[in-house]
Formats: structure tokens, C-alpha cells, sequence
């Protein structure tokens, strides 16, 4: 697709979106669009801005320069029309606790002004689509953490959205529940929603993903392909060595010559390498270590471009 062509048919543009607090910026000159189908996914280390970046997106809270644009539409004039057309999961449980599962939907589809009737007449597949049939007339409270998140995806598709932002739609859900719900995600791609994902999960993001956006200190610092964004920043192998007396190979020189990149987390020293067989050849001179020897994966590439250190909320 065209660049000019991606513009036309854009679900969502952010354009050069700045927000400060006092004298911080969190979010610095940050643009992108979704086209119909896609689902771009926004992934970056606590702080890096992505929070507020979907607040800007959602009209809830208001850039100190650029503009959000949505269907042909802008915030905040259009606010209305856009959030009709807009379905919404956010990251902690909004679910209406005195509501049962049918109730709740039945609810949520009259702030769209939609009539009862209209509402009700897609509640059964709803609820089917979020395999909780079984469970139209259970309250929240009644519910497991993967059960109470298909139905806050069930409730974000009442009004028939165009387009979904999803904020770590499946944080907190053991592998069966995550899994459902990326199949649940994968079944509305295939029908053309548009999707706008953030996600700590790695595997979540290379799994849904078309595209990525990677934001660190509130600017963006690689977009593109999950696949291509690995070949670009990074070597195609990666070895892990790991066990007592590992971390002196990491100034190992003949390891190292073999390596184009080479770091330590925790007791486990990682070799980034294009030469990945003579590598494994030479460790084989420490049988009492452990190897790993895989492609490189996005988790990689994340670490690269954010770095290993662990930061606080904010």
C-alpha cells in the first residue's frame, strides 16, 4: 500500500502528538496511522508514553500540540462521532458488578443511544463470540479473569466498532485464557476491524501484530513489520549460556570474536551472532554449562532498543 493510500483509508492518525507535565514530556512528536484490517501494536518499557498516547487517541486527555483523526474525523470537534465508532478494553476491569453477563451488554449499548431491541438482538452472538453463552445470566463476580476479559471485548463490540484500542487486553491470564483471546482478536482482524494494541507480551505482539510501534521516553524509536524490525536491529542467532561459572565467557576473546554483540542479565550471558555454529562449537569446551541456541525474537529486539533495566510505573 501506498503511503498516500494509507493516508486516505487511515482509521486512526496521531499526528506529532506532544503532551508535558509541568517541565516533563511524556509524549514527544509521536504519529502513526491504521489502516482498515491492521492491527498496530505499541509496545515500550513503563514510562515510555503509551498510556497517555491512547488517552490522546480516546479524547480523554488533550495534546498540548498535534491531533488525534479517526474516519475521516477530528478531536476534539468530532468527539462523538468518533466514539461511536470506537470500542474500547482497557487495562482494569470496568465490568458493572450488580449486572448479569446479558445485563451488562444491555447496558453498555445504551450509552450508544442504540434501541433496546437492536441491542438484544446481538447480545446471544456476543456472548457466543466470547464462549460465554453458557453464562448469560452469571454476574462478574461469578467469573474467571479470562471470562471477565472476553466479555469486556464482547461489551467493546456492542455498538459494532470500526475500530478497537485494547490496553493490555490479556495481562493477569494464565496461557489457556490468553490464548482464546487471541483467536477472539484474530476472528475480528479477519472480519476488517482495525486494531490498536498496547502489550508488555512480546509473543502477544509478534502473534497480532502487523505492525509495531516502539516507544521509549516518550518518542518513537522504531516502527515497522515485527519480522523486519528483528532483521534490521539485530543478529539472526542468539546463544544463552547459563549455569555456574558462565559469566566470565562474557570477556571470553575467542567467544567474544565470534560474536557481534554480547550481554549479561542476571547469571545468563546472551551471544548475538551471525556465526552461531562455530560459536556452539567453541563451547562445547564448557560441558558443564547450558546453551540455548534460537532465532532472535522481538523480546530481543525490545531489549536492544529500551535496554535491560527495570523501570518504575510512571
Amino acid at each position: 500500500m501506498q503511503q498516500g493510500e494509507t493516508m486516505q483509508v487511515s482509521m486512526l492518525g496521531a499526528h506529532a502528538l506532544v503532551k508535558r507535565y509541568g517541565t516533563t514530556t511524556v509524549v514527544d512528536g509521536v504519529s502513526f496511522d491504521i489502516a482498515p484490517g491492521e492491527c498496530l501494536g505499541v509496545i515500550g518499557p513503563n514510562g515510555a508514553g503509551k498510556t497517555t498516547t491512547i488517552r490522546m487517541c480516546l479524547g480523554l486527555t488533550v495534546p498540548d500540540e498535534g491531533y488525534v483523526s479517526a474516519f475521516g474525523l477530528r478531536l476534539p470537534q468530532d468527539a462523538l462521532a468518533i466514539k461511536a465508532q470506537l470500542g474500547v478494553v482497557s487495562q482494569m476491569d470496568t465490568l458493572d458488578p450488580d449486572f448479569t453477563c446479558a445485563e451488562n451488554l444491555l447496558v453498555y449499548g445504551r450509552y450508544f443511544g442504540m434501541k433496546e431491541a437492536q441491542i438484544k438482538a446481538r447480545i446471544p452472538q456476543l456472548l457466543e463470540f466470547a464462549s460465554l453463552s453458557h453464562k448469560a445470566g452469571a454476574k462478574p463476580g461469578e467469573l474467571s479473569g479470562g471470562m471477565k476479559r472476553r466479555l469486556s471485548l464482547a461489551r467493546a463490540l456492542v455498538n459494532d466498532p470500526k475500530l478497537l484500542l485494547l490496553d493490555e487486553p490479556t495481562t493477569g491470564l494464565d496461557p489457556q485464557a490468553r490464548h482464546l483471546m487471541w483467536e477472539r482478536l484474530q476472528l475480528l482482524l479477519q472480519q476488517g476491524k482495525s486494531i490498536l494494541l498496547t502489550t508488555h507480551f512480546m509473543d502477544e505482539a509478534e502473534r497480532l501484530c502487523s505492525r509495531l510501534l516502539v516507544l521509549d521516553h516518550g518518542k518513537k524509536i522504531a516502527e515497522g513489520a515485527p519480522r523486519q524490525l528483528i532483521a534490521q536491529h539485530l543478529e539472526p542467532d542468539v546463544v544463552e549460556v547459563y549455569g555456574s561459572g558462565a559469566l566470565p565467557l562474557a570477556e571470553d576473546t575467542n567467544l567474544k570474536s565470534l560474536a557481534a554483540r554480547v550481554e549479561i542479565s542476571g547469571e545468563t550471558v546472551f551471544f548475538y551472532t551471525d556465526r552461531a555454529r562455530p560459536l556452539l562449537q567453541a563451547l562445547e569446551a564448557h560441558p558443564h554449562l547450558r546453551t540455548l541456541h534460537r532465532p532472535a525474537n522481538l523480546e530481543d529486539l525490545f531489549l536492544k532498543l529500551t535496554g535491560r533495566q527495570i523501570r518504575e510505573d510512571g
